[in-house]
């Protein structure tokens, strides 16, 4: 059964509305309920709804800020899908503390 080029596109374009707008809840429409999701290539798996929305909710909704995101490409063959897509964004920053020196200090030679 092939893939219906509109269906991704949709697909595709809820994922990216979900980012932008930083929603876990829009975000389970695009997976199933027993889906996983791997964020790092060598990190474990996101499992499950529950496991999905608590990691947007978390990483994306309290973590990132004014996040923009397109889709580049889009290729499709038969039952496969490759998208690929640009996210921009920036990481919320709850505390920080900036130290420096008015003087040279000693170098370690």
């Amino acid at each position: 059964m092939s893939l219906a080029p509109q269906d991704v596109r949709r697909l595709i374009d809820s994922y990216l509305q979900a980012r932008t707008t930083q929603d876990p809840d829009l975000i389970l429409d695009v997976f199933t309920l027993t889906a996983t999701y791997h964020e790092r290539v060598f990190g474990q798996p996101i499992h499950d709804h529950a496991g999905i929305r608590d990691y947007w909710r978390t990483k994306v909704g309290e973590e990132q800020a004014n996040i923009q995101a397109e889709l580049l490409n889009l290729d499709l063959d038969g039952t496969t899908a490759i998208a690929e897509w640009e996210a921009r964004f920036g990481d919320v920053v709850a505390s920080l503390r900036e130290y420096w020196a008015s003087e040279r200090v000693s170098s370690c030679e």
